[in-house]
């Protein structure tokens, strides 16, 4: 948890010390559900971002990294980013 309604997700698969699957998401709760605001993952068979507003509505964006870069660069980015990232969902924008 990175505060009371809001928390970082982080899952990632490794075969032979590389990084086939992973996924990074920043959730923040209203009411009794969890939303996603920010996700990173590899489905689709490449590293990205999906940035969320609070109507649900979606931007991907292709990162262009290895599964490798992207995933410890997923981590770094919400671990410094959330607060500005809960920030700009609540208030109907895209992180």
């Amino acid at each position: 948890m990175l505060d009371i309604d809001t928390r970082k997700r982080h899952y990632h698969i490794a075969e032979e010390g590389k990084v086939t699957k992973f996924t990074v998401q920043l959730e923040i709760q209203i009411g009794d559900a969890w939303r996603e605001v920010v996700r990173y993952d590899c489905a689709h068979d490449f590293a990205h971002k999906d940035c969320y507003n609070i109507e649900g509505k979606r931007r991907k964006i292709n990162l262009f990294l290895s599964y490798e870069e992207a995933l410890t660069f997923a981590d770094d980015d919400i671990n410094k980013n959330w607060q500005i990232y809960r920030e700009r969902f609540l208030k109907g924008g895209f992180p």
